[in-house]
């Protein structure tokens, strides 16, 4: 094969592998964006505002839990890592000490045993909606992360996009500059074999 076939070749496949790239990237902006906007969004109309290291609900939290929640103390819940913490660091304490350590399930049984005790059955719906409102915060959690996982690859494929570009624009200098005659690899005469009488 002519070494300027095998650069023409070699030089139009990484020209398309550039552009396959970049649409990847974009789709993955957008991803990105999408996922972003939404939890933010989401969030913000809540007006979830993280409480401040005064308050009396962050003092009772053990000093891991304060440490986390200290980094968003006063602040409107807006991204996903908030989300999180707020969580696992706030309402997941609070439903441990509203339930006693035990879980909805749990109470939730045990109010089923006991159906005459108020108290108890207060206690479920609250563990419930503490429980609900957990599990929705850690759902935007999950989301906002697929959206920062995309920008990541939105990122590596710009990057692998602009490397394909540069070594799609050498091979094609590198065309340029070759002979026509010139093989990708040179024909190797082959010498006819001694015959031993």
């Amino acid at each position: 094969m002519r070494r300027r076939t095998f650069d023409a070749l070699v030089s139009a496949a990484g020209l398309l592998l550039t552009a396959v790239l970049i649409i990847a990237g974009v789709l993955l902006t957008w991803g990105h964006s999408y996922a972003n906007n939404q939890v933010t969004s989401q969030l913000s109309a809540q007006k979830i505002v993280f409480p401040t290291t005064s308050n009396p609900e962050f003092k009772i939290l053990p000093a891991a839990n304060r440490a986390q929640m200290g980094k968003y103390a006063g602040q409107l819940m807006t991204n996903g890592a908030q989300a999180e913490v707020y969580a696992n660091y706030f309402i997941a304490r609070h439903l441990y000490l509203i339930g006693g350590g035990k879980t909805y399930s749990q109470l939730s049984e045990e109010s089923l045993t006991h159906p005459t005790n108020a108290a108890l059955a207060a206690q479920v719906q609250t563990v419930f909606r503490g429980t609900t409102l957990r599990s929705m915060l850690l759902e935007a959690y999950g989301f906002w992360t697929f959206g920062q996982i995309a920008l990541i690859a939105a990122i590596a494929s710009y990057a692998a996009a602009g490397l394909m570009l540069i070594l799609s624009l050498l091979g094609l200098a590198h065309l340029l500059r070759t002979s026509p005659e010139r093989e990708v690899l040179p024909k190797v005469a082959k010498t006819a074999p001694a015959v031993i009488d």
